[in-house]
């Protein structure tokens, strides 16, 4: 399977927020990630960088934006 791990980059580093995601959607907040099992998060971010041979998607932070759930 395919599924990527999501980090948020910030202050150059990158912490880690969700594994095994399965869907990543643009959305008016920023972006909704959704894993297996889990509920999704809106995180007030924007595609950063998506490697696709290392499943990852780099996030950066929007400007004056609040992190987490929603």
């Amino acid at each position: 399977m395919c599924q990527a791990v999501v980090y948020l980059s910030e202050n150059e580093q990158q912490n880690e927020i969700m594994r095994d995601v399965i869907l990543l959607e643009p959305v008016k907040e920023g972006v909704r990630l959704q894993a297996f099992f889990e509920e999704p998060i809106i995180m007030h971010a924007r595609i950063g960088r998506i490697d696709f041979l290392k499943h990852t998607v780099t996030l950066v932070p929007l400007e004056g934006g609040q992190d987490g759930d929603d």
